[in-house]
């Protein structure tokens, strides 16, 4: 039988846990117990005593029995409704009164989705925390900057390092928004207009409303829709799997720039003692993890186009072909940014930036890197930035460097001397605010915000494939 590789090699415990069959029955349930329990507040006439023995049933989940129960129905929510009812017959009556199917199946998604996210939030603020440490160990370590990924410039191993973290840091600040700001569906109704809570309640639009806030707070959620349709407008999913695409794009940079700088061994990843880099090259030792990510990563991209589809075409108030692609596209793509973080607190705690490698390919290129700074140098002393551009390109192509840096010593035009070249081919100087930069990102905006909001550490396991 065909399992999942999210669910037996890459996503975590808890992930796989949130998205179960098991949680969601849970909260199915949970949510016909809140409903009732608001309903019997406000006045309608349901019983401690059937609350009670909703409760003492919410644990109770008999899979082959609502299994059964759906093959009669055809409904999986009906189904649900009869097994539930079954295990409560004093509440049977009162179970589920005045919703719809998406009372329980759409709220059980924003619940769902909202606990997803936090699990995020907190691997993600993990990781930022331990990856900062490296790029400030790093600020000062020279290596070669690259545009094109040919020669550019140098900038420092710790510069790099915030580069990445920067986009993750912006993904995280998405996350924590949308983590605050998922609304609540609420109780809606068929249509969206709350007609059967109405009657219900003799007319009594406050009550309605009411109800709805005590559900929600039950589930911790501070903001319910006041517009929808059946289900919760299908917009809601399309920005936060956006927002997990996004993160999926920060994560396939990181680890293609780190497959690039591995070919040019200036970062290592951690390679175990009896770990296999190839089954026909013995001598191999492959980036794997920075390839499963990027491999991960595109799953979860491409998922993203889903929700775009089942917004665009959800026709007026509710259809039903949202359902099963929602199934598959919600859960998977909270999975798959799981398993990208799992991969990534692994890699980066084991990832090794080579400096003496990395400061060789720099001193290999050097005085071609000074050229802007001789320019800028010349410019400042009067000369003219274009006609000083000009020689420069003239005099690098595919000449000695010791051959054209006298002629620069030598050059009225530039009007700099050799001690003055010196200093400006030297690495600190070429670095520029590299250092200052690194230093100023971590200490003034990464860790503040993460001090701030305080997330607990995650569940962390140790990464066996």
């Amino acid at each position: 039988m065909y399992i999942s590789p999210l669910s037996n090699r890459y996503a975590s415990r808890e992930s796989l846990e949130i998205f179960s069959q098991e949680n969601k029955i849970r909260t199915f349930r949970r949510l016909w117990i809140a409903l009732a329990k608001a309903q019997k507040e406000l006045g309608l006439p349901i019983t401690s005593e059937e609350i009670t023995e909703m409760e003492r049933s919410i644990d109770i989940i008999d899979f082959a029995q609502i299994e059964g129960f759906e093959k009669r129905f055809r409904h999986d929510v009906m189904a649900n409704i009869h097994a539930f009812g079954a295990l409560c017959p004093k509440a049977k009556s009162i179970l589920h009164l005045g919703a719809t199917s998406c009372y329980v199946t759409d709220n059980t998604d924003l619940i769902l989705m909202r606990e997803a996210l936090f699990l995020l939030l907190q691997k993600c603020a993990h990781l930022l925390r331990g990856f900062a440490k490296k790029g400030e160990k790093e600020a000062h370590s020279p290596c070669l900057a690259y545009t094109h990924f040919q020669p550019a410039q140098p900038t420092t191993i710790g510069k790099r390092i915030c580069l990445w973290l920067q986009d993750f840091f912006f993904d995280l600040l998405e996350w924590k928004r949308l983590y605050e700001e998922i609304p609540f569906l609420g109780a809606k109704g068929a249509t969206g207009t709350q007609s059967s809570f109405l009657s219900l309640f003799g007319g009594d639009f406050h009550k309605v409303s009411q109800m709805e806030l005590l559900i929600a707070k039950e589930f911790g959620f501070t903001k319910i829709l006041t517009i929808s349709g059946q289900t919760y407008t299908r917009k809601i999913d399309l920005t936060i799997l956006n927002a997990l695409a996004s993160f999926a794009a920060s994560a396939h940079k990181m680890a293609t720039d780190l497959r690039l700088l591995a070919h040019e061994g200036e970062f290592v990843e951690s390679f175990q003692k009896e770990q296999v880099g190839s089954s026909a090259m013995p001598y191999k030792k492959n980036p794997i993890y920075s390839e499963r990510i990027c491999g991960i990563a595109r799953f979860v991209i491409s998922l993203a186009q889903n929700p775009a589809y089942t917004l665009a075409t959800q026709w007026l108030e509710r259809s039903l072909d949202d359902s099963s692609n929602r199934r598959i596209t919600l859960p998977e793509a909270f999975l798959g940014t799981d398993a990208i973080l799992n991969l990534l607190l692994h890699l980066t705690s084991e990832l090794h930036p080579v400096s003496d490698v990395a400061l060789k390919n720099v001193q290999e290129v050097l005085p071609m890197l000074a050229t802007e700074n001789l320019m800028m140098a010349a410019v400042k002393k009067g000369g003219d930035r274009q006609a000083l551009h000009e020689k420069l390109r003239l005099l690098t192509q595919n000449r000695p460097i010791a051959k054209w840096m006298q002629e620069i010593e030598q050059d009225p035009d530039f009007q700099l001397t050799k001690k003055e070249v010196e200093s400006l081919i030297a690495l600190p100087s070429l670095v520029g605010c590299a250092p200052e930069q690194v230093k100023f990102f971590i200490q003034k905006e990464l860790y503040p915000l993460l001090n701030k909001w305080n997330l607990p550490i995650p569940p962390l396991h140790p990464i066996e494939i």
